[in-house]
């Protein structure tokens, strides 16, 4: 696999919305899901979002429900996070990975082996 490769970060102000895309090497069809995690500063790497192989089942962290949601364009091998009402604890690099594992797994960061470099998310006034 290629490394996924993440965009669309940078610095709103609370109430903002992002998209935030990542290129991904995986066909929706090869059996891979693709998940958003996030990590602040001195804070461990906590999962946001997951969309679950080709199926297209979407699963989120409680903290973002109702504001993030996640997608896929299959033509362009995109995923996409669409944040909506930032707000500063959204603060933090944001990565995308891609993992074979079971669902009852997709929340587990250890589950992903195939990880973006990220993308900064800053959300302030």
């Amino acid at each position: 696999q290629v490394q996924p490769v993440e965009s669309g970060g940078g610095l709103v102000q609370p109430g903002d919305s992002l998209r935030l895309s990542c290129q991904v090497s995986v066909r929706a069809a090869s059996g891979y899901s693709v998940g958003w995690f996030r990590q602040a500063p001195g804070k461990e790497r906590e999962f946001v979002a997951a969309l679950f192989r080709s199926g297209g089942h979407t699963y989120y962290a409680d903290a973002v429900k109702g504001r993030f949601t996640i997608s896929r364009d299959n033509a362009k091998n995109t995923v996409y996070l669409q944040m909506n009402s930032l707000k500063p604890e959204d603060t933090a690099v944001y990565y995308c990975a891609t993992t074979r594992t079971v669902l009852s797994s997709i929340r587990r960061a250890s589950e992903y082996g195939n990880w973006g470099q990220g993308t900064q998310v800053t959300v302030s006034s």
